[in-house]
């Protein structure tokens, strides 16, 4: 219509319904090709989808999703939507897997960062790789009991450290030391005051069971000193009879002696003081025992001088007396050996002297018999023994007493003989007198008294009218004047020096005898004179105790004498 008022050819007319048509077509092309590339595109998208939630699926370790058909029907759009819902619920799935993934194996990498040794571990620098293909329950539970035995290592490591820490702690107390600057030099982070995690590595364990284990044997070895000290002071005590209020300060040490390292747990209990302590005093008891030791010592020593100086014994070797002392000082000797082997000595001495006893009672009499026949030779050389004055009876009397016991001397001598040659074949050792063998000096005496006899026998042929003088004399009655004069001290010396030798080692053991020995049977022999042992040695004895001897024999001679004759 519009075309005709305007007068519009049948060409132009057919042009512009051609463009007409060509512009529709062209829509129409786009509009197609617009529905296709959305169809490609949501087949695309479901496609991927599928993909995704089936890739979910796997990496989650889970078959399907509750509530999804297993095939799916409709429209491109209605699959795509039923599709999203499940494929959203399965990314929420792996979210919060990942997350729980991640969870647990910081966790691990923390607690492994603590064993290793790590005490301080920082959160904000972990970088925690997980694993998106395989986020399995099964994997995750994996996890799980690995970082529950890295827990429960830990706990086992944070429990070992408490009771090392505690160990060190009643260690240091017994021993009397400073547990925090222990724990600390083992590792700053131990010690409570530091406020960081204990450090639990195996170097730190290590560090903690060498601390402990020193700590121990410094404990029973310092328990073993004090055991030591401990058996020194009872030792002392009860050899030296200390009381109780002097043992009752060191009852702490001696209260030790019966327990074992793990049974002393007391603080302050094996303190250096202590033993520093105990071992002064054992110091101070081992030199009164030293000094008390030397004192029974010689107290043992002089009793055995006197057992054998009694009964004329050689005393026992013994080493430098400088040197026994020195060694009881310094301790080097054991003190109960050495009184022992005194002691021993002593006992043998006593056995040796009551088995000499008999012997030496018939020595004793030998020998006062023997000075009886020497003032009776030197009474009858005499030349005024017959004067008249004042005690001249006594004398005579003495003569008759001395002539009895002179003539049992041979008997007595025999005897004697017979009685050492005995002891000397029981005892497979010879008998000495002074350290002289005493059936020498027998047998010297018996050769001597033979002599003289055969010299008076001599001196009798040669002055025969003298006895006649001597006869008419006894006739008439009357009594002689004898002289109680002592023989002069010159007069006695120089018969001395012209006897015997016999004579001389009689005259020896007579001085020996001493004026004790004289006035009572009973009474001991005196000490052993030193430098008297060699045979044939000239002694001269003393002339003033030679005659006190002489006066005081008389006393004694009547305890084995026998009748006065007429």
């Amino acid at each position: 219509m519009i075309w005709d008022e305007v007068g519009k050819d049948q060409f132009e007319r057919e042009k512009v319904l051609h463009d007409l048509e060509q512009e529709c077509l062209e829509v129409y092309r786009r509009k197609v090709d617009n529905a296709n590339i959305s169809r490609a595109r949501l087949h695309q998208e479901l496609a991927e989808s599928e993909a995704e939630f089936t890739h979910l699926l796997l990496s989650l370790g889970e078959r399907s999703l509750p509530g999804r058909p297993e095939k799916m029907s409709g429209t491109l759009k209605e699959q795509l939507d039923a599709i999203t819902p499940a494929l959203r619920e399965m990314r929420l799935r792996k979210e919060q897997r990942m997350n729980q993934f991640r969870s647990v194996q910081g966790q691990i990498q923390k607690i492994s960062a603590e064993i290793a040794g790590q005490s301080v571990y920082d959160d904000s620098i972990t970088n925690v790789i997980v694993n998106e293909n395989d986020l399995s329950l099964k994997k995750l539970e994996e996890y799980q009991i690995e970082l529950q035995r890295l827990c429960d290592e830990k706990n086992d490591r944070l429990q070992l450290v408490d009771t090392y820490i505690d160990t060190i702690h009643d260690l240091s107390s017994t021993l009397g030391m400073e547990s925090s600057m222990i724990i600390t030099k083992v590792h700053p982070t131990l010690n409570e005051l530091c406020g960081i995690s204990k450090n639990i590595s195996d170097s730190i364990l290590a560090k903690l069971n060498s601390t402990v284990e020193s700590l121990k044997a410094e404990k029973q070895t310092q328990l073993e000193k004090l055991h030591q000290l401990g058996k020194a002071l009872t030792n002392l005590w009860n050899l030296m009879d200390t009381p109780y209020k002097d043992r009752h300060s060191f009852s702490n040490v001696t209260a030790l002696l019966s327990l074992t390292s793990a049974e002393v747990s007391d603080h302050g209990s094996l303190t250096l003081n202590i033993i520093q302590q105990a071992e002064a005093e054992v110091k101070r008891l081992d030199q009164l025992k030293a000094s008390k030791m030397k004192e029974l010592f010689f107290k043992k020593q002089s009793e055995l001088d006197q057992i054998c100086n009694k009964s004329h014994m050689e005393i026992p070797s013994q080493p430098g007396m400088e040197n026994i002392i020195n060694l009881i000082n310094s301790g080097e000797i054991d003190h109960a050996d050495l009184l022992m082997s005194l002691d021993e000595q002593i006992s043998a001495a006593k056995e040796e002297a009551t088995s000499r006893k008999a012997i030496m009672e018939k020595v004793e009499r030998w020998m006062l018999a023997h000075d009886e026949e020497r003032w009776l030779e030197e009474y009858s050389m005499d030349d005024n023994r017959y004067s008249v004055r004042r005690g001249a009876h006594k004398n005579l009397r003495r003569a008759e007493r001395a002539r009895i016991i002179v003539n049992k001397i041979p008997v007595l001598v025999a005897l004697l003989v017979a009685k050492t040659k005995s002891w000397e074949e029981e005892r497979n050792k010879i008998f000495l007198y002074d350290g002289v063998p005493l059936l020498e000096m027998l047998e010297e005496y018996n050769m001597s008294r033979q002599e003289r006899e055969e010299e008076k026998q001599r001196q009798r042929e040669k002055k025969v009218p003298s006895h006649a003088v001597a006869g008419q004399e006894n006739g008439v009655g009357s009594r002689p004047d004898t002289s109680s004069r002592r023989l002069s001290n010159r007069s006695l010396n120089g018969s001395l020096i012209n006897a015997t030798p016999l004579n001389r080692r009689l005259s020896l053991c007579i001085q020996q005898l001493g004026t004790n020995s004289i006035n009572s049977a009973n009474q001991g022999i005196s000490y052993i004179k030193e430098g008297r042992k060699m045979q044939g040695q000239r002694i001269f004895p003393r002339p003033d105790l030679t005659s006190h001897l002489r006066d005081e024999a008389a006393s004694v001679v009547s305890t084995f004498s026998g009748p006065l004759s007429p």
